[in-house]
């Protein structure tokens, strides 16, 4: 007698999103999650490895800059899971979706801010960049997530370019 197995169905998400919108936002929003934690990587690495005469103020910004980051990181891709998606979660994975390079060596800390800001603009465009498919498909959470990243981001750009002037 043949045993009859029985297959786990998953109820379909209907949360007003059809699956091809669903499908962009989560691919636009896998390539901020890599941009974020490639960014968070890099200012991690320069939180341990500045030197100089601005150390503790840069040490401190740094550390600051990239507990935010590790948050969110996990809100990202929360938001990838609840539009129906897996979340990106691999160095390959992220090295493939990330607009952002890695630092060759250890910079000096000069070089180290401009790197940053470098990588703080590049998630703000790669977040405005899922604006339109966002916005066509009604997604206000998504919509939400992208402002306030974008926000924090400019901000923390705008912060770390006036320590190069002078």
């Amino acid at each position: 007698m043949a045993k009859i197995v029985a297959k786990k169905s998953v109820a379909p998400i209907n949360i007003g999103i059809n699956d091809k919108d669903r499908k962009k936002i989560a691919d636009g929003l896998s390539k901020l999650l890599a941009d974020t934690y490639t960014l968070y990587l890099k200012t991690h690495n320069f939180h341990w490895n500045v030197t100089g005469p601005m150390f503790n103020t840069l040490h401190l910004m740094f550390e600051g800059q990239y507990t935010e980051l590790a948050l969110a990181v996990d809100l990202i891709a929360e938001r990838i899971r609840a539009l129906g998606y897996p979340a990106p979660g691999s160095y390959s994975a992220f090295a493939k979706l990330s607009s952002i390079a890695e630092a060759e060596g250890v910079p000096n800390a000069t070089e180290m801010i401009q790197q940053l800001v470098a990588g703080q603009e590049s998630v703000t465009r790669t977040a405005r960049s899922i604006f339109p498919v966002v916005d066509a498909a009604s997604d206000e959470p998504t919509a939400d997530l992208l402002t306030q990243r974008m926000q924090l981001h400019e901000k923390n750009a705008w912060m770390l370019r006036s320590l190069l002037e002078g």
